[in-house]
């Protein structure tokens, strides 16, 4: 039977991501804990150590034993496509990570904009069927993003490992019609660069490594305001130096800049899509002609590719190029935008006036999987 004092407990928030889920609980200000989203079972059908007797690893723990692994990534360009190891994630996010019990307290998740249909039911099966869960919620990443910068109506740029979206929003829904989605985003960038470092001639066997290259990405990469006079720079200003593990150092230049060019122009790659720039401007234009400038003077960065230095004055730079003269823009680029959906939906669940949002356990006993659909929009 539900008990609907649950609802006053704090509310375990996930926001799940093709490369790290974020777990917490609502009304903190941001995630206790972020993890690789990813599961690592033995190569050979065995134990991974007799001590603990389990039979697969999570997270970090499983990237730093992969040798002896191999790795499964359940979310694969922002949907979940392995059930299975999806469960063993979140139940080791419950129990390891947060340690609560899931049948004790509500439990929100971000879901991808555009996300089908099986896939918010499967959802919310599992919550109720395998964890037991009081309460459910699913809530679109990007509306939470722009709730975290203290708006209800604007257009979220929001880029990650998997996939980069744009999402008009109007007075706190999505406007679906108009979301445009490029699947160039984090974790292409990071395979790009290795791409361009082997082929400049980069003898170091470490440059192979995921988590070494990511880094190099994360601390010296970004986006060139004019990439073509970026180009006609002398080497020495733009070399930077990297200190790799052993104590080596490398010297990477141009491909620091061209390696983030490919959101804006993923032809680059050979996916003939519009670039970032145009992505915004193509959704709001296909919004009522009322809102777009609305849309306009509220676009809010979302997600940790959004984080490459000079990425906002670009986008601006373009966009006024692209917008009516005269059109007021306006883009909000957080410092902990990496972490925006998560902060916007631990705001939301501590409202009083969220309470009666809820899935049930009640309501998924007497209405099933499909009450999702008719709750969470």
């Amino acid at each position: 039977m539900f008990n609907p004092y649950v609802l006053d407990i704090p509310a375990v928030i996930f926001d799940n991501g093709s490369g790290l889920c974020k777990a917490g609980l609502s009304g903190e200000i941001g995630p206790r804990h972020v993890i690789s989203s990813v599961v690592g079972h033995p190569k050979f059908n065995k134990t991974l150590s007799e001590a603990t007797k389990k039979k697969y690893l999570v997270g970090e723990k499983a990237l730093y034993k992969y040798e002896g692994l191999h790795l499964h990534y359940p979310i694969e360009r922002g949907l979940v496509t392995g059930w299975d190891d999806m469960e063993k994630l979140w139940k080791y996010l419950f129990e390891w990570e947060l340690g609560v019990k899931p049948c004790q307290q509500p439990v929100l998740m971000t879901e991808p904009s555009l996300n089908p249909r099986e896939t918010r039911e499967k959802m919310t099966e599992v919550m109720f069927e395998t964890f037991n869960v009081p309460a459910f919620y699913l809530s679109n990443h990007a509306v939470v993003a722009l709730y975290a910068s203290a708006s209800v109506t604007g257009l979220v740029v929001d880029s990650g490992d998997g996939v980069t979206c744009t999402v008009p929003i109007f007075e706190g829904y999505s406007l679906p019609h108009a979301v445009t989605k490029l699947y160039v985003a984090g974790r292409d960038i990071t395979e790009h660069l290795t791409r361009l470092l082997l082929a400049s001639g980069s003898s170091f066997p470490c440059i192979l490594n995921k988590a070494l290259v990511g880094d190099i990405k994360e601390k010296l990469c970004y986006v060139a305001l004019e990439p073509e006079k970026e180009l006609c720079k002398r080497p020495e200003e733009v070399l930077r130096e990297y200190r790799l593990p052993d104590g080596n150092v490398i010297y990477i230049g141009d491909q620091l800049h061209q390696v983030p060019e490919i959101l804006f122009a993923p032809d680059q790659l050979g996916i003939h899509n519009p670039g970032l720039s145009k992505m915004v401007s193509s959704s709001i234009m296909k919004c009522d002609t009322d809102i777009q400038k609305n849309l306009f003077a509220e676009i809010v960065l979302s997600g940790g590719t959004t984080l490459f230095p000079g990425l906002e004055e670009r986008l601006m730079k373009e966009l006024e190029q692209l917008a009516s003269l005269g059109t007021p823009i306006k883009i909000t680029a957080s410092p902990d935008r990496c972490f925006s959906a998560w902060i916007g939906a631990s705001i939301v669940t501590s409202l009083s006036s969220f309470k009666q949002m809820w899935i049930t356990s009640a309501d998924f006993m007497e209405f099933g999987a499909y009450v999702v659909q008719r709750r969470c929009f």
